[in-house]
C-alpha cells in the first residue's frame, strides 16, 4: 500500500429481505418533514411506494412527495427540487429508487440552501459546501443496484443545454445517512436496466483496479468483488429472481464504490468521463455509456499497463499462462471480459446508443481528461477510442 490515507463512511446499512422494517425506526431520528423523491412512479407498482408510506406514517411524518426524477437527472429537475426542499424547510430526503434518485436527492441536500447557483458552484467549478450552509440529511431505499450511490458522497447532474454530464463527489456531510438495501426490492427492474447496473458494478471496479503497479491489499478486493459479480451476474441473466445472485449483486454493488477499494490506489476513471460525456448527448442508460466504450478504451491503454492486465486475466477470468506471451495473454483477459459482455446482453459498440460519427467531435470535448490511470489521454486518443467504438 501507497501514501497516505483516511477511511471513513458515514452510512448505517440495513440489508436483507426483511430490511424495510427498519425503516420507521430508522425516520425516528429526523424531524418531521420528509421529502419523498422517487422517478417515474413504478414504486407504486411494485408495491414498495405503500411500504414506505406506512413506515414514514408509523414514524409520524409529514410527506412532501416530489416525483419524476428521472434517469439521468437534470439541472431543470435540480432547480425544482431544491425551491421545494427550501419552501417547505424539510428535515430530510429520502430517495427511493436507483442510483439516479440517490444522486439527485444528494444535489438537493446541498443546493436547497445555496445562495447561488448549485450546477456552477459544485459541479462546473467542483466547489464544496460552505462550512456554514445548511445540508438536508439524505436516506435512500435501494431499488436498482449499479452505482452504490447509497454508500458514497458522489451525485451526478446533466445539463442539456451545455451537453455536460458532470460528477461531484461530496464529503461525508452529504454521503446517505442510512440506505435500506432489500435485494428483492430489485427483482421488477427491467432486464436490460438489470444488466446496465451489473456492468455499472464491474466498470467501478475496473476503474479503480487497472492503476498502480504496488502490491495492494485493494487490488486484491477488487479481484474478489469481480469473480463474485461474473458468477452471480451468469445465474441472474438467466433466473432474474435468484435471491442469492441479486442479493450478492447488491452488496457487492454497495462495496464496489464505497470508497473502501479505491485506498491506497490512483484511479482511473477515464471510461466514466467518456461514458458521461456520451450520456450527455444522448441520455442513453449510464451503464451503457460504459459497456459502449470500455474494450477500445482498454485495448487502447493496455500496453501501459500490461502487468495489471496479465493479473486480470489470470486473477480474475482464470486464463492459464502457459505457452503465451504478457501481451497474449493481456488481450486473452480483455477478450474475456468482451465474451462475458456479450454473455449478459450490454451494449459493446456505441451505435446502438444513438451516437453518430457527427457527434464525435463534441464528445470528446465534452470528455474531461483525468491522470491517475495508466496513460493520460489526450483529445485525440478519446477521440480514437470514440471511433473505434462505433
Amino acid at each position: 500500500m501507497l501514501g497516505n490515507f483516511s477511511y471513513s463512511n458515514p452510512t448505517k446499512l440495513y440489508f436483507g429481505d426483511d430490511a424495510q422494517k427498519n425503516l420507521s425506526e430508522e425516520l425516528k431520528h429526523y424531524g418531521t418533514k420528509v421529502l419523498l423523491t422517487y422517478g417515474s412512479g413504478s414504486i407504486k407498482t411494485n408495491g414498495i411506494y405503500d411500504e414506505v408510506i406506512s413506515a414514514l406514517r408509523t414514524a409520524g411524518k409529514e410527506v412532501i412527495e416530489l416525483s419524476g426524477v428521472m434517469p439521468n437527472p437534470t439541472t431543470e429537475k435540480l432547480y425544482e427540487g431544491a425551491k421545494i426542499a427550501w419552501e417547505n424547510d424539510v428535515d430530510l430526503i429520502l430517495a427511493v429508487g436507483g442510483g439516479s434518485t440517490i444522486d439527485y436527492a444528494k444535489a438537493v441536500s446541498v443546493s436547497a440552501w445555496y445562495d447561488g447557483d448549485p450546477w456552477k458552484k459544485f459541479y462546473i467549478e467542483q466547489e464544496d459546501p460552505d462550512s456554514n450552509q445548511r445540508i438536508i440529511p439524505v436516506g435512500s431505499v435501494l431499488t436498482m443496484v449499479g452505482t452504490g450511490s447509497e454508500m458514497n458522497g458522489g451525485s451526478v447532474i446533466t445539463n442539456h443545454e451545455t451537453k455536460l454530464k458532470i460528477g461531484k463527489v461530496f464529503g461525508e456531510s452529504v454521503i446517505p445517512k442510512f440506505s435500506i438495501l432489500n435485494p428483492r426490492y430489485t427483482f421488477s427492474v427491467p432486464q436490460r436496466q438489470m444488466v446496465a447496473g451489473i456492468f455499472d458494478i464491474m466498470s467501478h471496479i475496473m476503474e479503480q483496479y487497472f492503476s498502480g503497479e504496488d502490491d495492494n491489499t485493494s487490488d486484491y478486493l477488487a479481484e474478489g468483488l469481480m469473480r463474485s459479480l461474473i458468477h452471480s451476474s451468469r445465474i441472474a441473466v438467466k433466473n432474474p429472481q435468484d435471491y442469492e445472485a441479486r442479493s450478492n449483486i447488491m452488496w457487492t454493488s454497495t462495496w464496489a464504490l464505497n470508497t473502501l477499494i479505491g485506498k491506497g490506489k490512483s484511479q482511473d476513471w477515464m471510461v466514466h468521463m467518456i461514458g458521461q460525456a456520451i450520456g450527455a448527448y444522448t441520455d442513453a442508460t449510464h451503464g451503457m455509456t460504459l459497456s459502449g466504450v470500455s474494450i477500445a478504451y482498454y485495448r487502447h491503454i493496455l500496453r501501459y499497463g500490461l502487468n495489471k492486465f496479465v493479473r486480470f486475466a489470470t486473477a480474475v477470468w482464470d486464463i492459464p499462462a502457459a505457452g503465451k506471451t504478457d501481451e497474449q495473454l493481456a488481450q486473452e483477459g480483455v477478450n474475456a471480459l468482451l465474451d462475458w459482455m456479450k454473455e449478459i446482453g450490454v451494449a459493446t459498440e456505441i451505435t446502438s446508443l444513438g451516437v453518430t460519427e457527427e457527434m464525435l467531435e463534441g464528445i470528446a470535448d465534452a470528455t474531461f481528461i483525468m491522470s491517475g490511470g495508466f496513460k493520460v489521454l489526450t483529445r485525440e486518443d478519446i477521440l480514437s477510442v470514440l471511433h473505434e467504438s462505433l
